[in-house]
């Protein structure tokens, strides 16, 4: 797939779009997979928190999720309230807050990543595996490029 030019701008809209419909389509899998109340959104606030490590303003983890602070500090309550953070002041700069999981925050990562590996496996086949096996690599360093250059 090329555009008129010649040049691989449609290639490259093609890998973005097929990114896209895989993230809407593993999105709604692991919505399967989580309690009542809770979205896939929050659980990506928690599993952020254990990859990069807690202790981050609302202002911060908002920044890395890109999304609105008023949409994060929604979020961070319903978090909060499930008693899988605690959102704390800052010691080191009274006017801030900064968000702490608890061990039940981390006990729900840990379940809900055995459950969507649970329903996901129920869906990939080994062909698929080994297609995201070899891919997994690459992935991971365009990630850090295009998080590098946002």
């Amino acid at each position: 797939m090329t555009d008129e030019s010649g040049g691989r701008g449609m290639e490259v809209f093609g890998f973005f779009n097929e990114i896209g419909i895989i993230n809407q389509l593993s999105t709604a899998l692991l919505a399967q997979c989580l309690p009542d109340g809770v979205h896939p959104s929050h659980f990506s606030i928690v599993n952020h928190l254990v990859r990069t490590g807690d202790g981050k303003s609302p202002v911060r983890i908002a920044a890395a999720m890109q999304v609105t602070k008023n949409t994060m500090t929604h979020s961070l309550k319903v978090l909060s309230e499930r008693g899988f953070i605690t959102v704390e002041p800052d010691p080191e700069d009274g006017r801030g807050k900064i968000v702490q999981l608890t061990e039940a925050g981390r006990a729900f990562r840990e379940t809900a990543i055995s459950n969507a590996l649970d329903r996901f496996g129920d869906v990939i086949e080994a062909e698929h595996r080994d297609i995201m096996i070899r891919i997994l690599g690459d992935l991971q360093t365009l990630r850090k490029h295009l998080d590098a250059n946002r």
